[in-house]
């Protein structure tokens, strides 16, 4: 099994621009990050820097989000609002083109929370336009399901309302995050042994406290052994809050392998 490492939740102790190193120096080839810039469409010189700082770093970038919002603020994707659907097309080809020029191939769009303006078919139309422009150079948009208990406004909370968005959309794939869908009671054995060759990335934190492997309730040895042994073939983003500092918290890893 192959692992990489979140940016955006794991090193934050450092600036983004030194994670990439970080992540290497821990004895990672591959990273992921959430949309690391304040606007849809940063300016070269920011779009410049991190690239400089992930090839640098001799690592992979594996996994990138679209432009989500304010995700402090408790934004979760712009695709399907009409106030923010112009905000994710200005992202479409930056996010794409940022993609491409770092060999990136998991491109992920966050939905969006309910809102007064929320249009289903506005979101269907948004992620076909970028699934066409992802397509492009060979990138697969991801879709994800997110907790309840987290993120009361965002409509996909489970892999079967997910599946619903994804069937209507062809060439997108499934963002199986085993934490959101853990905090759900979904039967993760289950759901790898129907679904798994429907899986566009998957990501990985314990339940209840998003914690590395180990430090809650799911049975991680067993479900990455299953994993390993089915239709997957992806990476394991881990995507999880450090208990501890963030180099620390690879031991579960390591006893693993």
């Amino acid at each position: 099994m192959h692992y990489d490492v979140n940016l955006s939740i794991l090193f934050t102790e450092l600036p983004m621009l030194e994670r990439p190193a970080a992540a290497a120096d821990a004895g990672f080839d591959a990273v992921e990050m959430w949309w690391p810039f304040d606007g849809p469409v940063p300016d070269d010189k920011e779009l410049d820097a991190l690239t400089r700082a992930i090839t640098d770093a001799g690592v992979q970038l594996v996994g990138l989000n679209f432009d989500a919002g304010h995700m402090p603020s408790g934004d979760r994707g712009l695709l399907s609002s009409r106030a923010t659907s112009q905000r994710f097309r200005d992202n479409i080809d930056v996010t794409v083109g940022f993609a491409e020029r770092l060999g990136c191939r998991v491109l992920n769009a966050l939905y969006g929370n309910t809102t007064d303006d929320t249009d289903a078919e506005l979101a269907l139309e948004n992620l076909a336009l970028a699934t066409k422009a992802a397509g492009r150079s060979g990138a697969t948009v991801v879709v994800e399901a997110l907790n309840s208990y987290e993120n009361t406004r965002y409509p996909l909370t489970s892999s079967a309302r997910a599946f619903q968005v994804i069937d209507q959309v062809p060439g997108t794939a499934f963002l199986a995050d085993f934490y959101h869908l853990g905090r759900m009671g979904e039967d993760l054995t289950a759901l790898i042994a129907s679904h798994a060759n429907r899986f566009g990335h998957v990501q990985i934190a314990d339940v209840p406290g998003r914690g590395q492997p180990g430090t809650g309730e799911l049975d991680y040895p067993a479900i990455l052994h299953q994993l390993e042994n089915s239709p997957y073939g992806g990476l394991v983003g881990l995507e999880y809050k450090p208990v501890g500092p963030s180099s620390e918290s690879f031991g579960w890893l390591e006893a693993m392998r």
